[in-house]
């Protein structure tokens, strides 16, 4: 009996080891791959944030050199001359620690005193800006140059040496921000180039954060270039075509194409015969591309120091299920049975069926709730860590949401900033020239050469265009004022307490505009009689009107504008239209938003229409552009009739 119950006894033990022990080793082979899945996805996302924020820094850097161009461009326009020339090349540089040199090319012959070339060079030398004009230089087969006359636009432009025809050291490489200068209209009469250092580039994006230690940064060009990369060797001498064997490294290969057609994601990529992660994606406005290399060996370094202490974990716990059998089989047989039911239900897929408490205090029932905390352990463990997976991704998604509105917030903010400078520099430019033509009149009067007619026409354009500018400063000054308004105030200046007469307050409109926009003529076309009135606010309905109407004549023939009252059932409309060019395609969506111009070099601050629909929507009303209309622009200024 004995025998039997020894042989029962090692059979049962078996048994329960030949269900336990795959049990145990599945449940944790399960964690252990869920682990690496989940490592390797926050790796992933992590690579990308960094990424993401290391381009924002190079975005920000490239940035730096377009403003300086752009936001000096009308100078050198305005003052296409040798002397300033040199004067906005050498203002460029100084103003700008990113501008590592500016140059200002001009077509042949354009300075004849100079020869036929043209060109003056401002470079940053460390402590001084050194400026130098450069009458041989052959700067019409560059590519800075060339590349912006045949286009017209602005562009970056890839990589150069001036100072190497071979091939291009890290050390001098450079890259530029080019713009085509128009003095006289839309005929390109030069070039101007701000320059900046690649070798700077580089040390500013290797200073940034790296999530692992042997992880590294590296640029593609349009080919496949490198740009920027650790290895000097490689840089602007070979591509990642030329270097790789597409045969060996077909990955590569496949990784170069994807950074070249300006994608992003990530990818498994074998570097020196290391396996790796890259996340690339573009850089904003040019046609390079930046990845993040991490190493496999750091990504997955916490997960081969988790894979010892599971290995340990496996075998001590195998070991600890084996003499825990056995001690209950020979105790008990029937709490085995039991437990061997559960067992086989856990193992056959239903891990939601809890083990039972045992209330038995044997090996069997000790067995029995070891194995219970055990299965809790792992499936809280689980549940940790797709709740903290859960967590991640909803902070990248919010991540994803606010990065975009934050660029955008930045980018209107420096473009607001832009042309705030050019609205209020170009007129006081214009009153400093008109005195001086003044003072030079007066001069010409005592020296009996100027006629009385001629001076009295001189004083009275003088006259015109400084009230011209004074007007323009007067609507930019009240715009920003009304536009800083928050919207408690809002809420309080938009009470509808007048009676505003609508045939009046159009006619009072149009003598507004003709006195101080010199508007020769506006057709005034009503249905309602000259007694009806509405309930609204004087002031701003009055604003609304004579910044629509001042629109109308800035961007029409101004002979062919027109103001129409019609009034239906539930409402009053002002109508104003306006023969012209119109607006361009896919801009209607723009119009209303602040700061915002269809044309960023025209006057203005690009808040009157947003201004326009602020005030008429706080007084229940709306502002409607009507693009059925397409001989110019139409307005509806639509009002509650009552």
């Amino acid at each position: 009996m004995d025998k039997v119950r020894r042989t029962l006894s090692k059979r049962l033990s078996r048994t329960i080891l030949i269900l336990a022990i795959p049990l145990f080793v599945l449940s944790l082979g399960v964690f252990y791959q869920n682990a690496n899945r989940l490592l390797h996805k926050e790796a992933i996302e992590r690579s990308h944030a960094i990424l993401s924020t290391t381009t924002q820094l190079v975005d920000n850097y490239l940035n730096s050199i377009e403003t300086a161009a752009k936001s000096n461009l009308w100078m050198l326009e305005e003052n296409f001359n040798p002397d300033s020339l040199a004067a906005v090349s050498h203002r460029i540089v100084s103003l700008n620690k990113s501008a590592l040199s500016c140059s200002v090319a001009a077509e042949p012959n354009t300075f004849p005193l100079f020869g036929e070339n043209f060109s003056v060079y401002s470079v940053n030398d460390g402590d001084t800006v050194r400026t130098e004009f450069e009458p041989e230089f052959e700067y019409f087969e560059k590519n800075w140059y060339k590349t912006t006359m045949q286009t017209g636009k602005a562009c970056w432009i890839d990589p150069f040496s001036d100072f190497n025809a071979g091939v291009i050291n890290h050390h001098d490489a450079v890259g530029s921000f080019c713009m085509p200068i128009r003095p006289h209209g839309s005929k390109i009469e030069g070039v101007v180039s701000v320059d900046f250092s690649f070798q700077k580039l580089r040390e500013t994006i290797f200073a940034t954060n790296h999530p692992y230690p042997s992880s590294y940064y590296m640029i593609l060009g349009p080919a496949g270039g490198y740009l920027v990369h650790p290895n000097n060797n490689l840089l602007f001498k070979k591509t990642i075509f030329t270097a790789t064997d597409s045969v060996e490294h077909p990955d590569i290969i496949a990784l170069g194409h994807e950074m070249i057609a300006h994608k992003q994601g990530t990818m498994h990529v074998t570097f020196d015969d290391e396996l790796c992660h890259v996340t690339y994606m573009p850089i904003t406005d040019t046609s390079w591309s930046i990845a993040l290399v991490c190493h496999d060996d750091d990504v997955l370094a916490d997960y081969r120091n988790l894979t010892i202490i599971l290995i340990i974990f496996v075998i001590i716990g195998i070991l600890i299920i084996a003499w825990i059998t056995k001690k209950v089989v020979q105790r008990n047989i029937h709490p085995l049975n039991k437990l061997m039911e559960s067992t086989k239900i856990i193992s056959e897929g239903n891990y939601s069926t809890v083990i039972p408490v045992s209330e038995h205090n044997d090996v069997v029932g000790k067995l029995q709730n070891a194995f219970r905390k055990m299965q809790l352990a792992i499936m809280a463990n689980l549940s940790e860590i797709l709740l903290a997976k859960y967590d991640l991704d909803e902070e990248n998604k919010k991540m994803e949401q606010v990065l975009p509105q934050a660029q955008e917030a930045s980018k209107r903010r420096q473009l607001f900033i832009q042309n705030i400078s050019r609205q209020f520099t170009t007129p006081l430019n214009i009153i400093e020239g008109l005195t001086r033509v003044l003072v030079n009149n007066i001069a010409e009067k005592h020296k009996g050469k100027a006629t009385k007619m001629q001076q009295n026409k001189d004083l009275n354009e003088i006259n015109a265009t400084l009230k011209h500018q004074s007007n323009q400063l007067l609507r930019n000054t009240l715009m920003l004022f009304d536009s800083s308004d928050t919207e408690v105030a809002n809420t309080a200046r938009y009470e509808k307490t007048d009676d505003v007469l609508c045939n009046k307050l159009a006619l009072d409109c149009i003598h507004y505009a003709q006195k101080h926009f010199s508007i020769e003529d506006i057709r005034f076309e009503t249905e309602l009689p000259d007694d009806f009135s509405i309930r609204s606010n004087q002031l701003y309905l009055m604003r609304t009107v004579r910044e629509l109407l001042f629109n109308a004549a800035k961007f029409s023939d101004g002979q062919h504008i027109s103001i129409r009252i019609k009034k239906t059932d539930a409402t009053v409309r002002l109508i104003i239209e306006d023969v012209g060019p119109g607006l361009p395609n896919n801009s209607e969506e723009l119009i209303f938003v602040p700061f915002t111009k269809v044309d960023d070099l025209s006057e203005g601050l690009g808040l009157g229409l947003p201004l326009c629909k602020r005030h008429v929507t706080g007084l229940g009303g709306n502002l409607i552009y009507d693009e059925s209309y397409q001989q110019g622009c139409r307005f509806i200024v639509e009002l509650p009739n009552g």
